[in-house]
């Protein structure tokens, strides 16, 4: 038995039972059997019915997917409701897909040899879908993963984070609700890496989503069977250019919510803020400002801003990388201290060392730091000095300081006065 906790308090939610490596053949055998059965394919009109009745469903139970959220994973309320509608959002969107979700003519006649004939190409669906989620986003990235599978008509086997189990077990007994006959979706839920790796390797999947360490991910990856292929999320320690042009009226409040957001805990988090010389103490006592203002608390609660971590061990690592900053020089200008088992006051590192963890690795906690810089091309080659391109975000007025670092920054995108965690589910999502 597993044994769910809230991340705030520790406290017992729920004792669940986990999988063992009979359940996972037999899981992969029920999925294998109906996608070698073509003439049981559900037909897309089916798969959009179901997809809206699933919308539907989880629009009537929002409440109580936002608690589940907030408790299990940490997820300050405003927050979780705000991940709950774009969970409900993203499953419209998979449903939407489909009405544009088609093949295309090949050019026939360009040479002799292709006269009179007619080419074109049509989907089909890949085969089946493992997909290992994350515990920051337990209800939006679940349906990042299986929504998209189910919309196209691919089984898939889902193993949700450990520590946030519940939203996706909800989930998948609402899309069984919603019509879809239960080998098409089905849970996973293991503690055993073992196992997981198993699932993800296996010789009958098509296609493994990973969300969670770039370590791990390529491990599975290099292990896939021939012919599988991938999509791997991983994160970054996404920086923020502040340019002395740049609206500090209008720049404070992204960057603590980029910052802060899920107490750090996003793959997006606005951690590396290169601001420049003229404005930075100005900057720097704004940001302090705002930032001890942010209410830490359980998440549950209406007015709570930043929650806890999800594991003490989290908030060890994370005090112990603060620590080492100020050891080697950095200036800790606010929080820092260790406020429950899980919880930190949201911190501001000012000049850490280039190669101090907080500079070179994501910290997933409620820090930032920040640097001075003079020319701009010299704050962009640090921001591009890490192996991590994911999301960044340049702050300016100056329409030519703004295209310069957005043309410039190794990011898949670049916010321009947006934090590095702004993104909508229908945009490009590089990770």
């Amino acid at each position: 038995m597993l044994k769910v906790v809230q991340a705030f308090d520790r406290a017992p939610i729920a004792e669940i039972e986990t999988d063992d490596a009979a359940a996972l053949e037999r899981k992969l055998q029920a999925a294998e059997q109906v996608f070698r059965d073509r003439d049981g394919w559900l037909k897309t009109h089916r798969r959009i019915a179901i997809l809206r009745r699933l919308a539907a469903l989880m629009e009537g139970r929002r409440d109580h997917l936002a608690m589940q959220i907030a408790r299990e994973g940490g997820k300050p309320m405003p927050d979780a409701i705000i991940e709950t509608n774009r969970a409900i959002d993203g499953v419209h969107n998979a449903a939407d897909e489909l009405r544009n979700f088609a093949g295309r003519e090949i050019p026939m006649g360009l040479s002799a040899a292709a006269e009179n004939r007619w080419a074109f190409t049509t989907k089909e669906p890949i085969g089946i879908v493992a997909a290992i989620s994350a515990f920051n986003h337990p209800l939006n990235l679940i349906v990042h993963q299986v929504a998209p599978a189910i919309a196209v008509g691919c089984p898939v086997i889902v193993k949700p984070a450990i520590t946030t189990p519940l939203s996706c077990l909800d989930f998948v007994a609402l899309v069984r609700e919603a019509g879809l006959p239960g080998p098409w979706c089905q849970t996973f839920v293991t503690d055993d890496n073992a196992l997981a790796e198993k699932l993800a390797t296996d010789s009958r999947v098509a296609f493994l989503s990973f969300i969670g360490s770039a370590r791990v991910g390529w491990s599975l990856h290099a292990k896939l069977p021939h012919g599988a292929r991938s999509a791997l999320e991983h994160g970054g320690a996404a920086p923020a250019i502040v340019d002395r042009s740049a609206d500090l009226g209008k720049v404070i409040e992204p960057i603590v919510k980029g910052g802060y957001y899920h107490a750090g805990q996003v793959c997006v988090s606005t951690q590396r803020i290169f601001v420049h010389a003229d404005i930075a103490e100005d900057f720097t006592q704004r940001l302090v400002a705002r930032v001890e203002k942010l209410r830490t608390a359980d998440p549950i609660l209406k007015d709570t801003e930043v929650g806890p971590l999800i594991l003490p061990r989290e908030a060890d690592r994370v005090g112990q990388w603060i620590e080492e900053a100020v050891k080697r020089g950095a200036t800790l200008a606010t929080g820092g201290k260790r406020l429950s088992e899980t919880t930190l006051e949201p911190a501001v590192l000012l000049d850490p060392a280039a190669d101090a963890k907080i500079s070179t690795l994501e910290v997933f906690g409620p820090v930032v730091a920040v640097y001075r810089y003079r020319d701009l091309d010299d704050a962009i080659r640090q921001a591009n000095a890490l192996p991590t391109a994911f999301q960044a975000s340049v702050f300016a007025q100056d329409i030519d300081v703004a295209l310069r670092a957005a043309e410039r920054l190794d990011a898949s995108a670049v916010m321009i006065n947006d934090p590095t965690a702004f993104r909508t589910d229908w945009m490009p999502f590089a990770g």
